[in-house]
């Protein structure tokens, strides 16, 4: 028997179903999307996740944007977008996709 913690992790998890519908996000995305479909967390957890999963080649570093602004903290933000990783395995969250179908057809229907 194999000793100390699991790898695997539902927070994670529930994050690689939320990127594989929205194909990629910044981890601010991540965690307003999955405020609205799993128990509340924090922000800080879904950053923890972010670089654990990139670590575990669930979760792949896309690009990095540095976003010029008036922010509380200084003049400038940077944000990370991920990808699905090599080892991410989606298993089709029923409950996400209803929400990510939702969100398109609103979005469709705004424009309309």
């Amino acid at each position: 028997m194999n000793r100390g913690r699991p790898i695997g992790s539902s927070i994670r998890q529930n994050m690689v179903e939320i990127l594989y519908f929205s194909g990629k996000a910044c981890g601010y995305d991540i965690y307003k999307h999955y405020v609205q479909l799993f128990p509340k967390i924090t922000l800080r957890v879904v950053y923890y996740h972010l670089k654990k999963g990139v670590q575990l080649r669930e979760f792949k570093l896309e690009k990095v944007e540095v976003e010029k602004g008036d922010y509380s903290w200084g003049s400038h933000a940077e944000k990370r977008y991920y990808v699905l990783g090599p080892e991410a395995k989606a298993k089709i969250n029923p409950k996400v996709k209803t929400y990510f179908d939702n969100q398109k057809n609103n979005k469709t229907k705004r424009r309309e």
